[in-house]
């Protein structure tokens, strides 16, 4: 297992496979509010469901309408468990609050170059001591 410092912004804990794009994510426009698949056209990640996983990717994009896609993403039940970013901006973070989805950013390593999609995840969202956990295969 490796282990990675994170900052908690949203607290919590979950447990998934990763899902990783190093593009930005909109999630306004990008993500269908009703199934979680990404439909933004040439999106790294089109046509692949966020639904269940530990969603990572760099910070996201787009209009601040995108915090209520996270929010409808959860009353669907197709919200990421967690979510990763190297900096999360307003959106992502008021997205988060209002879903209940942990959050966290700023890894202490490239996550990019240590992670590869539907590897097992843990995120550890907690003030004091927060980390994500990769069970490497």
């Amino acid at each position: 297992m490796k282990f990675i410092k994170v900052r908690a912004i949203v607290e919590g804990y979950a447990e998934g496979p990763a899902l990783i794009s190093k593009e930005p994510i909109s999630f306004y426009g990008g993500i269908d509010p009703r199934t979680g698949v990404i439909r933004e056209k040439g999106h790294p990640l089109e046509g692949k469901t966020v639904k269940n996983t530990i969603l990572i990717f760099p910070y996201g994009k787009g209009s601040t309408v995108g915090s209520y896609v996270l929010l409808s993403l959860a009353k669907h039940g197709v919200a990421p468990k967690a979510i990763v970013n190297l900096e999360s901006e307003p959106i992502i973070v008021i997205g988060c609050l209002l879903a209940k989805i942990p959050l966290v950013d700023k890894p202490q390593e490239d996550v990019f170059k240590i992670l590869n999609d539907n590897e097992n995840v843990k995120v550890i969202a907690n003030k004091e001591n927060a980390y994500i956990c990769i069970e490497k295969r």
